[in-house]
């Protein structure tokens, strides 16, 4: 085994010291920036609809994510229920908005992530972990002692307490956050989270720090770092061109960067008139156009689009 995660170069004590710290986020949660404050181990709610009770809604080998991710054998996802985020456009509403999936102890979760291994995975790929750090963390922990050896990616939303962050420390090898808007009354309207903007950027600077720019193997395959997902709104309604500005001049303008072009009025957004429709040819290009001005290359997709986008 040529490359060795995070998780196994911490001492078993280190990483019990981690997930005893977590648990009592749950207590008065303050896991993410809302700091709800409920106790979640009581079985109180707050903004995101979870308790402490890890809820999944689906785990198996997913190819549509990032080449770096998928090699050969898929990245193993595993899909959590609820979110911090209330975007108005959720393409997930299903799973992050109505909760639809089961609980999961951490032994269970553990055992999915080794079948996902034994089935040729090429990662552990945890969708929307933010509001269940601890038990995913002790899920980590348990799966390494059955024999886990697999990088773990964080694929977040950008929206996270950077005291959490920094306790993933030794713990994530990839971080996958999106970065998705960039102005204070946009990310309010289109997400009820004014101060996404600042708790992203704190959130992708310790990123950064703890894992630096994606690491990819000869074979293609993502071993560590940071990977931003950035989807293009329409009327540049997320802010590209500040973002790109800010990743390219605070992270690095090595950062790797998904620049999305699917973006598809689903759930609330088609009564929203301002995000109603698909983006256009130009809007995409344009996105284009502002990473490469900051000197951003590695893109994971930048084929000029030539034909117009409509919902």
């Amino acid at each position: 085994m040529k490359f060795k995660p995070a998780y196994l170069k911490i001492t078993s004590k280190e990483f019990k010291e981690k997930i005893k710290t977590l648990y009592k986020f749950y207590e008065d949660c303050t896991l993410c920036p809302r700091k709800c404050k409920v106790n979640r181990i009581k079985g109180e709610k707050g903004f995101c609809k979870a308790t402490a009770e890890v809820e999944i809604s689906s785990f198996h080998a997913h190819f549509g994510e990032e080449a770096p991710l998928v090699g050969r054998g898929g990245s193993g996802t595993i899909f959590l229920t609820h979110c911090n985020l209330g975007c108005i456009f959720c393409q997930n509403y299903d799973i992050s908005h109505l909760g639809i999936g089961d609980v999961a102890t951490p032994l269970e979760i553990a055992d999915m992530m080794i079948a996902l291994q034994k089935s040729g995975c090429e990662n552990i790929n945890f969708v929307t972990p933010t509001h269940y750090t601890p038990g995913i963390v002790e899920a980590i922990y348990l799966a390494a002692k059955k024999g886990l050896y697999l990088p773990i990616v964080y694929n977040c939303g950008g929206y996270e307490n950077e005291e959490v962050i920094k306790l993933l420390y030794g713990i994530v090898d990839i971080y996958m956050p999106d970065f998705k808007f960039w102005d204070t009354e946009v990310s309010k309207e289109l997400a009820m989270a004014s101060d996404y903007s600042q708790r992203a950027r704190e959130a992708l600077k310790e990123m950064h720090r703890q894992v630096g720019v994606l690491k990819i193997s000869p074979e293609g395959i993502a071993t560590r770092g940071l990977l931003v997902r950035h989807l293009v709104l329409p009327q540049n309604l997320a802010g590209t061109k500040e973002i790109m500005q800010f990743i390219a001049k605070e992270i690095s303008p090595n950062t790797y960067i998904n620049i999305m072009d699917q973006y598809t009025p689903y759930f609330k957004a088609i009564n929203n008139p301002k995000i109603a429709r698909r983006i256009t040819a130009q809007e995409f290009n344009d996105a284009i156009s502002f990473a490469h001005k900051e000197g951003i290359t590695r893109l994971d997709k930048e084929v000029p689009k030539k034909f117009w986008l409509f919902f």
